[in-house]
Order: structure tokens, then C-alpha cells, then sequence
């Protein structure tokens, strides 16, 4: 492989928005563990790029998730994590917190949400119609169904939902200030730190209830429930909102596949992993730092070393996805790596495949004429951002 090819800095830049840059393939058939320099702060890490050196770092305790930790890759945060925060923390913290809140996230509670989902999903696609052609599905769908559902799964009054989308178009608004989305976020949590008083001493049928009635038994304190509580609004609204942008934007690149959804349903649960794992809008990737010295892909990575495990590579490897550049519905099952691996995996991931299943599935059945409204040249990509997606995808019918 001619080293001048190779890149000195990460992240490589897409030449196709729907693609991660062609010199993965490269880096996964001869060098998957390389050395380059992140731009946004300037240190050396490790890119693993193979499906398998992927897996096998994101489940080795000997890779710490902890941002404190000297040497982990760019914080890219404005302060430090606070309580409850529990992304960001390794064992015996991370354990604790996460059990908390895992039966929440179980099957069968998730299961539980579908027609509130399903409710949610009727509402929006009403409220596109009603304004009419073209408009903006990232506005109308994409934005508020995750900050919906994040509210009926915390429980939040149905006279604050407003607040609280508000709250997540200011975050996700790259042309607002840092310091105006911090302000925000601090008002978010604020929020939720009344709220989770107000469900401790009234309980209701909701996560926040359940969480806060059994804080002693789980070993928590009121600050980490409402830090948990920011985590789960926060993470589970913006990589859904990005990945329905740039997924219903690459399926209706796809319009065979949207044929064989309205025709047979039961393709959505096939099509919504096969998208996922296309279209892998975790970016950057994950990011941990070794705590001892590992050998990975024959190579040994230092204690105190930064590593990047490049999601959007390992989900295009062709030795576990044939072909990883079709969207193939009917793929066989294998593990991809949309939501990561190992005891970070995350949470929400039931929670996700069922927003974009009910979504997917009603969308193309309910408007089986959509289609963008503008070229693709004209549609505005997050291409320097941590979670890859689409500004704005403007829509007719």
C-alpha cells in the first residue's frame, strides 16, 4: 500500500455523502490498525477499521470509555460529564447506573410503546401533509419523533412536550452558539431535576417513576437519576433524528426496497437493520483509551494510548458484509455495529429499531409518492459533524 495515500488526519473526509471514504477499503485489507491524528484537538490515536479488530476492542475491559482518563481522544464537551452520565464511565460505575435503568429498556417495555409510537408517528405525517409539498422531513418528522417518544418513555406532561422540543432543536442547531446550547442543556436539566422530584413524591406509570422509587435498592442518588435522565433525552434523540434524515433519504435512493415494504411488511424489520448498518451515523466512532498495553490486529497499542474504533468501516467490511456497499434487506443476519459492541452497547437500541420500524412502514405506505424536492447536490449533509446525517431534506409528494 503507497503510504502517500494514506491519512495523516482523522475524520477522512466522505467524496460520497452516503459512503464513508474509499480508503477505508484500503485500511481494512492492509493496514486496520493505523496511526493518524485527530483535527479537533490535535492527538494521536489508533483507527481500527475491521469488523472483527472492532468487536474485539469495544468488548476488552482493558479500553476505558472513561473521558477523565489521560490520553482518551477529545472530550468535545464543554465541561465534564456530570452524575449519571454513565457513557462515560467504565465498571463498577457505569454497572451500577446502567442497571438502573435496563429493565426499561427490555422487550417487552418497549413493546409496550408501540401504539404510543405508532400515535406519534400518525400525527406527524398528518401535520406534513396538512402544511403540504415541499417541506422539510427532518423539521417535521425526524427532529420531533425521537424528543416524542423520549418524553412518553421518562414520562413528561403533555404540556411540556413543547419545551422539550424546543429544548432539542436549539442542541442539535449547529448555528447556535456553544454557549447557548450549553445554556440550553442546562435548562433541560433543570427541568428534569423538578420533574424527578415531582415522580418521586407522585409516582406514575412511566421510567422516571419506577427509577425513582427504587433509587435506595439500585443505589443511586436523586442527582444521577436526573443526569441519567438528561443522558437518555439527549442520546436518544439525536442519532434517531440524523439516522431517519439520511435513512429515508437513502431508501428513497432505493425505491425497489420501498416497493417491497408496501407489498410485505414484514421486510421492515430487515430493512431497518440493513439501513442501520449502511448508514452507520455514529461518524466519528467510538472512542476509548487503552489502560494496558493490547494487541490488536498484530499490533500493540500502549497504556495511555487513544483509540477510534471507526464504526462506518467495520459495518462495510466485505469479510462479514458481501457486497457491503448494496442495500440488501434480505442480507443474512450478521452482528453489525450501528449501536456499538460489548457492555457499552447501547441501551436504546429496541427503542430505536422500533421508531424506525413504525416509521418506515407507515411513511411509505401513507405517502407511497415521496420523494426529495431538490437535487441531491442541493441537500445540506452534516459532514464535519460527530453524527452524520442531513440538516434539512426538503420533500414533495
Amino acid at each position: 500500500m503507497d503510504d502517500s495515500n494514506l491519512p495523516t488526519s482523522y475524520p477522512v473526509p466522505r467524496t460520497c455523502p452516503l459512503d464513508p471514504a474509499p480508503v477505508f477499503d484500503d485500511l481494512r485489507e492492509n493496514r486496520p490498525l493505523h496511526r493518524a491524528r485527530l483535527d479537533f484537538d490535535g492527538s494521536d490515536v489508533w483507527l481500527v477499521t475491521r469488523h472483527a479488530d472492532a468487536r474485539a476492542v469495544l468488548s476488552d475491559h482493558r479500553f476505558s470509555s472513561d473521558f477523565s482518563r489521560e490520553g482518551f481522544p477529545a472530550r468535545m464537551t464543554v465541561r465534564p460529564p456530570g452524575p449519571g452520565t454513565f457513557i462515560r464511565m467504565d465498571p463498577p460505575e457505569h454497572s451500577r447506573l446502567r442497571r438502573a435503568v435496563v429493565d426499561e429498556f427490555k422487550k417487552k417495555r418497549i413493546e409496550a410503546l408501540r401504539p404510543a409510537v405508532q400515535q406519534i408517528v400518525d400525527d406527524l405525517i398528518d401535520a406534513m401533509l396538512e402544511h403540504g409539498a415541499p417541506a422539510d422531513l427532518v423539521q417535521r418528522i425526524a427532529l420531533p419523533l425521537p424528543t416524542l417518544v423520549i418524553c412518553e418513555l421518562l414520562g413528561v406532561p403533555y404540556t411540556d412536550r413543547d419545551f422539550f422540543q424546543e429544548c432539542t432543536a436549539v442542541i442539535g442547531d449547529q448555528s447556535a452558539t456553544p454557549v447557548r446550547r450549553q445554556a440550553v442543556r442546562d435548562e433541560l436539566r433543570a427541568y428534569l431535576d423538578r420533574l424527578v422530584g415531582r415522580k418521586t413524591e407522585e409516582p406514575e406509570d412511566d421510567l422516571l417513576s419506577r427509577v425513582a422509587a427504587h433509587r435506595e435498592r439500585d443505589g443511586v442518588s436523586h442527582d444521577e437519576v436526573v443526569g441519567i435522565a438528561t443522558l437518555l433525552m439527549i442520546a436518544g434523540f439525536e442519532t434517531i433524528a440524523n439516522q431517519i434524515g439520511v435513512g429515508t433519504l437513502t431508501l428513497l435512493r432505493h425505491p425497489e426496497q420501498l416497493t417491497a415494504v408496501r407489498e410485505d411488511p414484514s421486510v421492515v424489520p430487515g430493512l431497518v437493520e440493513e439501513t442501520l448498518r449502511h448508514q452507520t451515523v455514529i461518524d466519528y466512532g467510538l472512542r476509548r483509551v487503552a489502560v494496558e498495553d493490547v494487541e490488536i490486529a498484530g499490533r500493540t497499542i500502549r497504556a495511555g494510548e487513544g483509540v477510534v474504533v471507526v464504526l462506518s468501516s467495520a459495518n462495510r467490511d466485505a469479510s462479514v458484509f458481501p457486497d457491503p456497499g448494496r442495500l440488501d434487506p434480505h442480507r443474512p443476519a450478521h452482528d453489525h455495529l450501528a449501536f456499538g459492541h460489548g457492555l457499552h452497547q447501547c441501551l436504546g437500541q429496541l427503542l430505536a429499531r422500533l421508531q424506525l420500524g413504525v416509521l418506515w412502514r407507515t411513511l411509505f405506505a401513507r405517502v407511497p409518492t415521496l420523494h426529495t424536492a431538490v437535487p441531491d447536490e442541493e441537500i445540506p449533509f452534516r459532514t464535519d459533524m460527530f453524527v452524520h446525517g442531513v440538516h434539512e431534506l426538503p420533500v414533495a409528494w
